[in-house]
């Protein structure tokens, strides 16, 4: 109770400190502007000839604070006015007050003096633009103010274009929150950084569960879960697959849409509604940002960016909260500098201006279309909002950079809260996540030395950066594309063609990848990465490896793997059926779970072994799938890409995400294990609503 008071306690001090702060800047730049016109402007004086500049200054601030305080009277005024007129408009508006404003201010304070026609207009002019500029920009930075600018222009255009709201069962708005796993949003309740969720769950009309994902605890597998009740064969976010002859990179658009229509069934969740982005369509009509649909030059009807844009209450507000992202991201990576925090990774680079595009572009992008598709009425929403976990990955799991992220996307809900008690239509809100993540230093970090380093001197080969052979030389350029392609974050693909450079600015910061020519066999090891998790696949073995295979033609690898300090276990076909998991001091049969010495799978779980028995059955499982360390001590992992908070393995709180829904509606009696049982889910609950 103490905590939430105090953090209540705070953040009124913030606003009131924002506030104040708004009000000192609109001062400080109108009484700039005054001094810039006493030097510049003939007919517009703040002094007499033999005063000194200081007391142009004083008067100059004099006239801006009365002028200021006339404006923040009508700031309430100014809210109500974003219901009914147009952005354009009201910045008409707001520049017609601030003449009459100034008018009042220069008779309150008569110390200015201006003479002459032009002296006139130019000074009023001058100073209702500056107002109208800076109360705009102020004006489409709060939330409220935005809500009401949206309603009012959606609305305005169902009108125009004959498409009336309407009533009717109530809907489904499905709000993703990316990465953000159970134990770290009930740690967030309760510390007050989630004011609007923990409202939700306090006054029991909402009810927060965890479930369990798959061993592929990625946005990819559990998406494509969700949507469509399966996702079976994606054994990662990346994978070489043998059946196709190449890397499958979940975020790239030509794989997601490859992997969606190996899906497309009569079960697909989100028919008749809308996707926003997330990495598929789920079968919805309406789609924005959605990474399947990125095709040519305008990167398909998904992309959205466009029309978001046009509008300059939109531009305004999203370019000054990405400016703002940006200075608070370099202070931030200084601070984690500055006190020597541990885990940490690299953060410089475009990595700010990355960041700020998946925290701000891409949430308000998203937020703006599904408050147009509440007024609309569409059946089901489902939106994916990729802030916390872009964030996570860099600064830790619930580091107070991180926390400060999760506490604007429940701001973001709040909003969606409010816009969905003004539509007409009725909506079951349900918050959920994909996965969660685990922290810790990176595989590099405390080993010197990569993943793929560490296979290639298991084999014998030479270091994955010894210059290739002569007969190989000509696939470097394609192998440097594919892994500049295959190596970033999973949601960072979600940004557009007018993102690809920071796409692949953040691909830039991992290194460990590799990736074969398309059409040609590689003569060494592909090693790739998911999180935690890390896939070794020889391309040249038309079927799965095996145990004996590999001892054969590389004897040391699976020793030295599965004996390394930083792996947990290594998973591995025989040759005589039955696949084995290996670890430092003993193994087990994936199949009949016999155990011989250590059972390598104890300290990931009960459902370690039901995990890694269901991924071993898919048709396209990697040669060796490695799962890197996990401490239950410290609940921290060994990434093998460079990342501080992670997922794709097995440890931690990596595996289990949340869902919190209308306490109205019913859970089924067992547990929910895997994407395919929220899929049951929701599924379950609009076939309910929309039956007669």
């Amino acid at each position: 109770m103490i905590m939430r008071f105090w953090i209540g306690e705070v953040a009124l001090m913030n606003r009131r400190l924002r506030t104040l702060g708004e009000f000192a800047l609109l001062t400080a730049l109108i009484a700039i502007s005054l001094l810039i016109l006493d030097g510049l402007l003939e007919g517009f004086s703040l002094r007499e000839a033999t005063d000194e500049a200081f007391v142009a200054f004083v008067r100059a601030l004099a006239i801006a604070v009365v002028f200021c305080v006339l404006n923040a009277v009508l700031w309430p005024l100014l809210l109500k006015a974003m219901l009914w007129v147009g952005p354009v408009l009201l910045y008409v508006v707001v520049m017609a007050f601030s003449v009459v404003s100034f008018l009042i201010a220069i008779y309150v304070v008569p110390i200015a003096a201006i003479e002459g026609t032009l002296a006139t207009v130019v000074t009023f002019a001058v100073v209702a633009v500056v107002t109208a500029l800076v109360s705009g920009v102020i004006a489409s930075t709060h939330d409220e103010a935005y809500q009401l600018m949206v309603m009012r222009r959606e609305r305005r255009r169902l009108r125009r274009i004959g498409d009336a709201e309407r009533a009717g069962p109530p809907g489904m708005l499905c709000i993703q929150i990316d990465g953000l796993g159970y134990d770290v949003l009930r740690r967030a309740v309760a510390s007050g950084h989630v004011p609007n969720i923990a409202t939700l769950v306090r006054n029991g009309s909402h009810q927060l569960v965890s479930w369990e994902t798959d061993w592929s605890c990625q946005t990819s597998a559990s998406q494509l879960g969700i949507f469509y009740g399966t996702n079976r064969d994606v054994p990662a976010f990346r994978w070489y697959d043998k059946h196709e002859k190449r890397v499958i990179v979940s975020n790239r658009p030509e794989d997601t849409l490859w992997l969606e229509s190996q899906r497309t069934n009569n079960a697909a969740l989100l028919a008749g509604g809308a996707s926003r982005g997330n990495l598929f369509t789920g079968g919805a009509d309406d789609t924005m940002l959605v990474v399947s649909q990125f095709r040519g030059p305008r990167m398909g009807a998904g992309n959205g960016y466009g029309a978001y844009f046009i509008d300059p209450a939109n531009a305004t507000r999203t370019t000054v909260r990405f400016v703002a992202e940006v200075v608070r991201e370099i202070r931030q990576s200084g601070r984690q500098r500055r006190y020597n925090f541990q885990p940490r990774v690299g953060r410089g680079g475009l990595y700010p201006f990355i960041r700020a595009f998946a925290t701000v572009v891409l949430t308000d992008v998203a937020v703006a279309a599904v408050i147009g598709d509440l007024i609309k009425g569409r059946d089901i929403i489902y939106t994916d909002l990729v802030g916390y976990d872009e964030v996570s990955h860099h600064s830790g799991v619930d580091r107070p950079e991180t926390l400060e992220v999760l506490r604007r996307l429940d701001a973001e809900i709040g909003l969606l809260l409010s816009v969905v008690k003004e539509v007409r239509r009725d909506y079951h809100v349900i918050v959920l996540s994909d996965h969660g993540q685990s922290q810790g230093a990176t595989f590099r970090q405390r080993y010197q030395e990569p993943l793929r380093a560490l296979v290639h001197r298991a084999c014998a080969l030479p270091p994955p950066d010894h210059p290739l052979p002569r007969h190989l030389s000509g696939v470097l350029t394609r192998r440097r594309q594919i892994a500049h392609a295959q190596a970033g974050d999973e949601q960072t693909g979600a940004l557009g063609r007018g993102a690809e450079t920071l796409q692949f600015a953040a691909a830039a910061l991992h290194s460990e990848m590799d990736a074969p020519e398309k059409h040609q066999p590689s003569t060494e090891p592909i090693v790739l990465a998911s999180g935690n998790l890390g896939l070794v696949s020889f391309p040249w073995i038309a079927e799965r490896a095996t145990l004996e295979w590999i001892s054969d033609n590389y004897p040391a690898l699976i020793p030295t793997l599965a004996g390394h300090p930083g792996i947990g276990f290594v998973l591995v076909a025989r040759e005589h059926g039955g696949s084995l998991v290996i670890g430092p001091h003993g193994s087990i049969a994936v199949e009949t779970g016999e155990v011989e010495g250590e059972n390598p799978l104890e300290r990931f779980g009960p459902l370690a072994l039901e995990r890694v028995r269901r991924t071993d059955s898919f048709r396209n499982t990697p040669d060796l799938m490695i799962n890197s360390v996990y401490s239950p001590v410290t609940d921290e992992v060994a990434a093998f890409e460079e990342q501080v908070g992670s997922h794709g393995g097995l440890g931690g709180e990596q595996t289990r995400p949340f869902l919190l829904h209308p306490a109205g509606l019913a859970l089924p009696k067992r547990p929910l294990l895997g994407a395919g049982a929220i899929h049951e889910v929701l599924a379950g609950w609009r076939a309910a609503q929309e039956s007669p």
